[in-house]
C-alpha cells in the first residue's frame, strides 16, 4: 500500500478523498518534524518514531567488498508497539469492520506496564548501589588525603609560629640576662664600699674616748697645782 492507496482506504471515513489526503499529510508532517527535532513520537499500541545517532564506523562495499569509512550520521527508527506485534504475529485477532485495530497498549507494551517499570527501577537501583560501592574507597582515600594534608599544614604553621615567637623573644631574654649579670656585678661592689665605710665610722667612734681622757688629765693637773 502506497500513500495514494492509504488515502483511498480512509477517504470514506473522513468524508472524501481531499479530507483524507490532508489528514494523512498533516499526520506525516507532524511525525517527521518531531523526529527531526529530536523528539520521540509514540502512538500507544501502534509504535514509536525516534531519531538515532550512529557513530562513525567502517563498512564494506557489497559490490567490491572494499572497506569504507562511514561518517557519523543520524537515522530515523520505528519500533512497533506490543499491540501491533500481537496482531501481526496472530496471537491477537484483528477486529472486523471499521473498528480501530489498536486502541490501547496491553501489559508489557512499549509504554511499559507496572511490571516493566518495577524491573527498570530495580535495575537502576542496583546500578546506583554498585557505583556507590565502587566510589566509596576512592572517596575514603580522598578524605584521608585531605585530613593528612590539613594535619601537615597545621604542623607547619605551628612550627613557624613557634620559631617566630622564639626569634621575637630572644632579644628580650638577652636583655634580661644582661641586666641580671650587671646587677650581680654591682652587688659585690656595693658591699665592698659598705664594708670600707663601716670601719672608718668605728675608728672615729673609738677616738672620741681619747679626747675624754686628755680632758681628765688636764683637770688632774689643775687640781695638783692648786694644792701646792
Amino acid at each position: 500500500m502506497n500513500k495514494a492507496q492509504l488515502v483511498e482506504a480512509i477517504a470514506d471515513k473522513l468524508g472524501g478523498r481531499q479530507n483524507a489526503a490532508e489528514a494523512v499529510d498533516a499526520v506525516l508532517d507532524a511525525i517527521v518534524r518531531a523526529v527531526v527535532a529530536g523528539d520521540r513520537v509514540s502512538v500507544t499500541g501502534f509504535g514509536s518514531f525516534e531519531k538515532v545517532d550512529r557513530p562513525a564506523r567502517y563498512a564494506r562495499n557489497p559490490q567490491t567488498g572494499e572497506r569504507v569509512r562511514v561518517k557519523k550520521t543520524s537515522v530515523p527508527r520505528f519500533r512497533a508497539g506490543q499491540g501491533f506485534k500481537d496482531l501481526v504475529s496472530g496471537s491477537k485477532k484483528l477486529p472486523k469492520g471499521g473498528e480501530v485495530a489498536v486502541k490501547k497498549a496491553p501489559k508489557g507494551s512499549l509504554t511499559g506496564g507496572k511490571a516493566t517499570v518495577k524491573k527498570a527501577a530495580a535495575k537502576k537501583a542496583a546500578a546506583k548501589k554498585a557505583a556507590a560501592k565502587k566510589a566509596a574507597p576512592a572517596k575514603k582515600a580522598a578524605a584521608a588525603k585531605k585530613v593528612t594534608a590539613k594535619k601537615v599544614t597545621a604542623k607547619k604553621t605551628t612550627t613557624a609560629k613557634k620559631a617566630a615567637a622564639a626569634k621575637k623573644a630572644a632579644p628580650a631574654k638577652k636583655a634580661a640576662t644582661a641586666k641580671k649579670t650587671t646587677a650581680k656585678k654591682a652587688a659585690p661592689a656595693k658591699k665592698a664600699t659598705a664594708k670600707k665605710t663601716a670601719p672608718a665610722k668605728k675608728t672615729t667612734a673609738k677616738k672620741a674616748p681619747a679626747k675624754k681622757a686628755t680632758a681628765r688629765k688636764t683637770t688632774a693637773k689643775k687640781t695638783t697645782a692648786r694644792k701646792r
